[in-house]
């Protein structure tokens, strides 16, 4: 898969979580899901798109 590819997952993948992490109601699921994002955005400007879907997918683990 090429980075461009992988990069485009990652910006997809970031937006479908932050989407779900706007409806999510206030609480201890949401802000460690919350950690879990940050990291994927520091992740996603390294350009460490493996470490950047680890933290989303855990994100979307913490919110459901």
């Amino acid at each position: 898969m090429s980075s461009e590819k992988t990069n485009s997952n990652a910006e997809e993948k970031m937006q479908a979580v932050k989407a779900t992490w706007d409806k999510a109601p206030a609480g201890p699921k949401k802000d460690e899901a919350f950690k879990h994002y940050s990291a994927a955005e520091k992740a996603h400007k390294a350009n460490d798109n493996k470490l950047c879907m680890t933290e989303l997918n855990a994100a979307e683990k913490a919110l459901n």
